[in-house]
Protein backbone atom coordinates (compact mmCIF):
# COMPACT_ATOMS: atom_id res chain seq x y z
CA UNK A 1 0.00 0.00 0.00
CA UNK A 2 1.15 3.54 -0.61
CA UNK A 3 -0.09 6.93 0.49
CA UNK A 4 -0.51 9.99 -1.70
CA UNK A 5 -0.06 13.57 -0.57
CA UNK A 6 -0.93 16.42 -2.92
CA UNK A 7 -0.72 20.17 -3.11
CA UNK A 8 -3.86 22.31 -3.32
CA UNK A 9 -3.81 22.59 -7.11
CA UNK A 10 -2.77 18.93 -7.53
CA UNK A 11 0.24 19.87 -9.68
CA UNK A 12 2.55 18.04 -7.27
CA UNK A 13 2.13 14.62 -5.70
CA UNK A 14 4.23 12.84 -3.10
CA UNK A 15 3.84 9.06 -2.89
CA UNK A 16 5.05 7.33 0.26
CA UNK A 17 5.15 3.54 0.66
CA UNK A 18 5.60 3.36 4.43
CA UNK A 19 3.88 5.94 6.58
CA UNK A 20 4.41 6.13 10.32
CA UNK A 21 1.29 7.69 11.85
CA UNK A 22 3.26 9.73 14.39
CA UNK A 23 3.20 13.49 13.95
CA UNK A 24 6.08 15.64 15.11
CA UNK A 25 5.52 19.34 15.78
CA UNK A 26 8.46 21.66 15.17
CA UNK A 27 8.25 25.01 16.94
CA UNK A 28 11.47 26.53 15.56
CA UNK A 29 11.27 30.09 14.34
CA UNK A 30 11.97 29.07 10.73
CA UNK A 31 9.09 26.56 10.64
CA UNK A 32 6.73 29.05 12.26
CA UNK A 33 7.76 31.83 9.90
CA UNK A 34 7.46 29.51 6.89
CA UNK A 35 3.98 28.27 7.70
CA UNK A 36 2.47 30.72 10.16
CA UNK A 37 2.54 28.10 12.92
CA UNK A 38 4.37 24.95 13.93
CA UNK A 39 5.22 22.39 11.26
CA UNK A 40 3.13 19.26 11.91
CA UNK A 41 4.92 16.63 9.89
CA UNK A 42 5.40 12.91 9.34
CA UNK A 43 8.88 11.45 9.01
CA UNK A 44 8.79 9.76 5.59
CA UNK A 45 12.49 8.96 5.17
CA UNK A 46 13.90 8.67 1.68
CA UNK A 47 11.14 6.46 0.29
CA UNK A 48 9.23 9.32 -1.35
CA UNK A 49 8.33 9.49 -5.03
CA UNK A 50 7.68 13.00 -6.30
CA UNK A 51 5.47 13.73 -9.30
CA UNK A 52 5.30 17.15 -10.92
CA UNK A 53 8.89 17.95 -9.95
CA UNK A 54 9.02 20.82 -12.45
CA UNK A 55 6.39 22.53 -10.28
CA UNK A 56 8.40 22.20 -7.06
CA UNK A 57 10.50 25.09 -5.82
CA UNK A 58 13.21 24.15 -3.33
CA UNK A 59 14.50 26.72 -0.87
CA UNK A 60 17.69 26.14 1.11
CA UNK A 61 16.59 27.26 4.57
CA UNK A 62 19.72 26.21 6.48
CA UNK A 63 23.07 24.50 6.01
CA UNK A 64 21.41 21.12 6.62
CA UNK A 65 17.95 21.40 5.06
CA UNK A 66 15.73 22.67 2.32
CA UNK A 67 12.00 23.21 2.04
CA UNK A 68 9.85 22.46 -0.95
CA UNK A 69 6.66 24.15 -2.07
CA UNK A 70 4.42 24.17 -5.14
CA UNK A 71 5.34 27.05 -7.44
CA UNK A 72 1.68 27.43 -8.47
CA UNK A 73 -0.42 27.29 -5.31
CA UNK A 74 2.31 27.73 -2.66
CA UNK A 75 1.46 24.57 -0.71
CA UNK A 76 4.25 23.57 1.67
CA UNK A 77 5.29 20.12 0.45
CA UNK A 78 8.22 19.04 2.58
CA UNK A 79 11.14 19.74 4.83
CA UNK A 80 14.13 17.82 3.44
CA UNK A 81 16.97 16.95 5.81
CA UNK A 82 20.08 16.74 3.60
CA UNK A 83 22.31 14.69 5.93
CA UNK A 84 19.92 11.73 5.82
CA UNK A 85 18.08 12.47 2.56
CA UNK A 86 14.92 12.35 4.67
CA UNK A 87 11.59 13.96 3.88
CA UNK A 88 9.27 15.33 6.54
CA UNK A 89 5.87 15.92 4.94
CA UNK A 90 3.08 18.02 6.47
CA UNK A 91 0.44 15.64 7.84
CA UNK A 92 -2.46 17.64 6.38
CA UNK A 93 -1.33 16.84 2.82
CA UNK A 94 -2.44 13.22 3.35
CA UNK A 95 -6.04 14.18 4.16
CA UNK A 96 -8.08 13.68 7.30
CA UNK A 97 -8.89 9.96 7.11
CA UNK A 98 -5.65 8.54 8.48
CA UNK A 99 -5.23 7.83 12.22
CA UNK A 100 -2.39 10.22 13.02
CA UNK A 101 -1.23 10.95 16.56
CA UNK A 102 0.83 13.91 17.77
CA UNK A 103 3.69 12.23 19.64
CA UNK A 104 6.61 14.67 19.70
CA UNK A 105 7.38 18.37 19.87
CA UNK A 106 10.83 19.71 19.06
CA UNK A 107 12.33 23.15 19.60
CA UNK A 108 9.87 23.42 22.47
CA UNK A 109 11.98 26.20 23.98
CA UNK A 110 11.22 28.36 20.92
CA UNK A 111 7.42 27.88 21.09
CA UNK A 112 5.68 31.19 21.73
CA UNK A 113 3.15 31.43 24.56
CA UNK A 114 0.19 32.25 22.31
CA UNK A 115 -0.58 28.59 21.43
CA UNK A 116 -0.28 25.16 22.98
CA UNK A 117 -1.33 21.56 22.39
CA UNK A 118 -3.36 19.55 24.88
CA UNK A 119 -1.76 16.19 24.01
CA UNK A 120 0.93 14.83 26.26
CA UNK A 121 3.99 14.33 24.04
CA UNK A 122 7.72 13.87 24.25
CA UNK A 123 9.48 17.25 24.05
CA UNK A 124 12.98 18.39 23.12
CA UNK A 125 14.58 21.81 23.29
CA UNK A 126 16.51 23.12 20.28
CA UNK A 127 19.80 21.91 21.75
CA UNK A 128 18.36 18.47 22.56
CA UNK A 129 16.87 18.05 19.07
CA UNK A 130 20.10 19.07 17.35
CA UNK A 131 22.11 16.74 19.59
CA UNK A 132 19.72 13.85 18.86
CA UNK A 133 19.91 14.33 15.10
CA UNK A 134 23.70 14.77 15.23
CA UNK A 135 24.09 11.58 17.28
CA UNK A 136 21.92 9.65 14.81
CA UNK A 137 23.96 10.98 11.89
CA UNK A 138 27.20 9.85 13.54
CA UNK A 139 25.82 6.37 14.22
CA UNK A 140 24.58 6.14 10.60
CA UNK A 141 28.11 6.89 9.37
CA UNK A 142 29.57 3.87 11.15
Amino acid sequence: MSYLAQCLCQSVGLRVKHLTPEISACHCRTCRQWGGGPLLSLHCGDDVILSGEADITRYTSSAWAERGFCRHCGTHLFYFYNQRAAYFIPAALFGDDLPFTLTEQIFIDQKPDYYGFSQCTATMTADEAIAAFTAQDKSDAR
